[in-house]
């Protein structure tokens, strides 16, 4: 799976957010500062995800597994 990262130049250095994960954004002052702070950001977004999907099934009977998209 690829994610796609849109970094765009402001007066204060750059704005970022990840096309396919609503939630993941950031800024910096430069370019390097920005995709590093997205990292993080994605990372925190999906953790959040996983801890709301965690109290929604709890008390219910789940099967988890991972998931590895189709590549086609």
């Amino acid at each position: 799976m690829q994610l796609t990262a849109v970094y765009q130049k402001v007066e204060e250095g750059y704005v970022a957010f990840l096309e396919e994960l609503p939630g993941a954004n950031a800024q910096g002052y430069t370019l390097e500062e920005a995709r590093a702070n997205l990292a993080e950001a994605a990372e925190l977004v999906l953790e959040a995800n996983r801890q709301m999907a965690e109290e929604s099934l709890r008390g219910t009977e789940a099967l988890r597994e991972p998931f590895l998209p189709a590549t086609g």
